[in-house]
């Protein structure tokens, strides 16, 4: 696909994969020998972004997210997961203070934090509709925050009102039973590729051609981008089988060149 804007007036796309710790991907991706340690290091040579998925079981201390920035080029961006914590235990009942630490120490990041994800079970119904709206309106001022809900009863005009009062973006998702939308909530969006966990078990290599539903999404993040909107696209391994072939087909089908500059 070709740009039809300047480079300049298009949206910034940054596609990744959900995580990069995965010693399947040690040999097809990584180089033979590669240690846990190098992963992050390896990972940044090829893309220019990653959904960190650690910070949804527990906030990391601050030296970790130090090391996380030290260890990548300028120009890289993390997306992070809010913490179960607040998003299924408390379901936001009370969490404004935890919100508050995390997002301050995801903040050590600094210019490389991208976008934080407030992702929900099922069970979070919209009868929470208030609960959330009175969340975001609390949340710290400076990094872009992305909703991501799981139970399709919540898709009405009210949501899409309500997210886009706070420019915050709805995450578009690929998920079996979700359908897949184009709404535009905040001057950004997110995408996630998540597949059935069912259908996969090992994460070496290709094992479910996707290339029609890529296409259809291609066709959709190439629009946003001429709309001038930043999209952050991540795979995650369960979509087709190996996460960094499918954002190297993905990327291919835009002509985008990954790097993370």
């Amino acid at each position: 696909m070709t740009d039809k804007l300047p480079r300049e007036d298009r949206g910034r796309l940054l596609l990744g994969t959900q995580g990069f710790s995965f010693d399947d991907w040690v040999g097809p991706f990584y180089p033979d020998g590669t240690t846990k340690k190098r992963y992050l290091e390896e990972y940044a040579k090829y893309f220019p972004s990653v959904e960190i998925d650690a910070t949804f079981y527990a906030i990391p201390r601050i030296s970790v997210v130090e090391g996380w920035r030290e260890r990548t080029p300028d120009g890289f961006r993390f997306a992070a997961k809010f913490p179960k914590l607040i998003t299924h235990e408390k379901k936001l009942e009370g969490a404004q203070g935890d919100a508050e630490v995390f997002v301050g120490t995801m903040q050590a990041l600094g210019d490389k934090l991208g976008v934080l994800t407030i992702q929900f079970a099922y069970d979070f119904k919209p009868s929470n509709f208030d609960r959330l709206d009175v969340f975001l309106s609390s949340l710290p001022v400076g990094p872009r925050y992305a909703v991501e809900l799981r139970n399709r009863k919540w898709l009405e005009p009210n949501l899409g009102e309500m997210l886009s009062q706070h420019n915050v973006a709805l995450v578009l998702q690929d998920l079996h039973y979700m359908p897949k939308l184009d709404w535009l909530t905040a001057d950004f969006t997110v995408v996630r590729w998540l597949g059935r966990r069912a259908d996969i078990s090992e994460f070496d290599r290709i094992q479910i051609d996707r290339a029609e539903v890529l296409g259809r999404w291609a066709e959709r993040v190439s629009r946003f981008l001429d709309d001038g909107v930043d999209v952050y696209g991540y795979f995650n391994n369960h979509f087709a089988g190996h996460s960094p072939a499918s954002v190297r087909q993905f990327a291919d089908m835009l002509g985008y060149e990954l790097h993370a500059a």
